[in-house]
């Protein structure tokens, strides 16, 4: 359960990311869209770090 846990919330993380990066690209904002692209790349350090078991 621990495992689907983890799943859902990286998801979540990366659909964030993603929506903060959009919201930033319709608005101009370039600090929602730095904002998006830094979770993003957190969303996938951690994926990166399930997969190699740590």
């Amino acid at each position: 359960m621990a495992r689907h846990a983890e799943l859902v919330r990286a998801l979540a993380m990366r659909a964030k990311a993603a929506k903060e990066r959009a919201d930033g690209a319709a608005l101009g904002d370039e600090r929602l869209k730095e904002l998006g692209r830094r979770r993003q790349a957190e969303a996938e350090a951690r994926a990166a770090r399930r997969r190699s078991g740590h």
